[in-house]
């Protein structure tokens, strides 16, 4: 039987977080910053409603199921919309089962969007895809010749783009590991206003999210840290990414790109610098995660597939929730549409926003940007 103990991250053990830690360690699909316990802990010091199921049976701790437990006992992903990656970290022989372990979680449901699970105990679950530049055993140089080999006229054009803005705006300087503050809070309105032009719900606007964003920028020692690469042309800054890394895997959560410089790409032209420079930063995985395939999919030259629905508990509340996933399916909530469109602008609401305000003008917002397309 499963004995399932709730805390908040910062009051795991030593213990537990050492065990976390050999778990994570253990399978290549946990490598990820996002699903270890650096994260959670991260994630705790910005908001109050961080849990950590840690999971034990017999006295023998087996896992750990970093969420947020939120109205009706719904169990979202740790930092969400921030985890472009989450799961149940444990053993590989732990025999674990989701319906189970979250029956002794007390919770009804756990609602994922990027669910990494090499040991299936959540079962099947619709696929999609995320894309990772992986070294491998290579070079930087041996892994840009087979992109180059991969899409030959894309990077030729990208090449071009390259010499163009560097003959036109000056000197081309990529700062791997930048800590320019004014560059960082750059990059971050960059990205607000790309939200606010494409109509995706802006989860910069909470103050959690901000304040977890500065957190990891000013974060600089140890294995889980804050890294923000910038690319500069004539000395002024032009694209640039921000996110967390953990050893020689880094996440990015912001991509942003000088808007007044969009006629020479500047995105594309930083991902192959960037690639060559991973080896300096001690990088063997640039981990891009979900979405955006027209552009990320030309680097990064792997994939990996997560999950993306909802678990229920092995329980009455659980099966009425199963039901309710299952109705809002079949009307087009995981579709392309504008049922799932709207449905997962809605739940990036629901996971962002911590305030009946923020929730609100966060509704507002997706149904006129419903009713836009549907006129536009």
């Amino acid at each position: 039987m499963l004995d399932v103990e709730t805390l908040h991250p910062r009051d795991l053990s030593p213990a537990d977080l050492r065990l976390w830690r050999e778990m994570q360690a253990a399978e290549p699909a946990f490598s990820n910053p996002l699903l270890g316990p650096d994260f959670a802990r991260a994630v705790g010091a910005v908001r109050d409603d961080a849990r950590v199921a840690v999971i034990r049976r017999d006295g023998e701790t087996l896992g750990f199921l970093p969420h947020h437990r939120r109205p009706g006992a719904m169990a979202r992903p740790i930092g969400s919309p921030l985890s472009d990656y989450h799961g149940l970290v444990s053993r590989r022989f732990a025999g674990l089962n989701g319906a189970e372990v979250l029956r002794a979680a007390d919770l009804t449901s756990f609602r994922y969007t990027g669910l990494v699970d090499p040991y299936n105990v959540f079962g099947p679950t619709e696929q999609k895809l995320a894309h990772v530049i992986a070294l491998g055993n290579t070079d930087a140089e041996t892994y840009l010749e087979a992109v180059r080999a991969a899409s030959p006229k894309k990077i030729k054009n990208w090449r071009r783009l390259d010499n163009k803005l560097e003959r036109e705006m000056g000197t081309i300087e990529l700062v791997a590991g930048d800590r320019s503050p004014e560059a960082f809070d750059q990059l971050i309105a960059w990205k607000r206003e790309q939200l606010e032009r494409t109509g995706v719900h802006d989860f910069l606007r909470p103050e959690w999210t901000r304040n977890l964003m500065l957190d990891m920028f000013q974060k600089q020692e140890g294995p889980f840290q804050g890294l923000m690469i910038c690319l500069y042309a004539g000395g002024e800054l032009v694209a640039g990414h921000f996110g967390v890394r953990l050893d020689g895997v880094y996440h990015p959560w912001i991509a942003s790109t000088n808007p007044a410089y969009g006629e020479w790409s500047p995105g594309q032209i930083f991902f192959m610098r960037a690639i060559a420079a991973m080896p300096e930063l001690g990088l063997h995985r640039y981990d891009l995660g979900p979405g955006h395939d027209h552009y990320k999919g030309a680097y990064a030259l792997s994939q990996t597939s997560i999950g993306e629905g909802t678990s229920t508990a092995a329980t009455m509340a659980g099966r009425v929730a199963h039901s309710l996933d299952g109705v809002m399916a079949m009307a087009g909530s995981r579709g392309a549409g504008p049922v799932g469109r709207l449905s997962r602008r809605m739940d990036a609401i629901a996971s962002v926003e911590l305030t009946v305000g923020g929730r609100m003008r966060g509704l507002v917002g997706a149904f006129a940007n419903q009713a836009q397309r549907r006129h536009g």
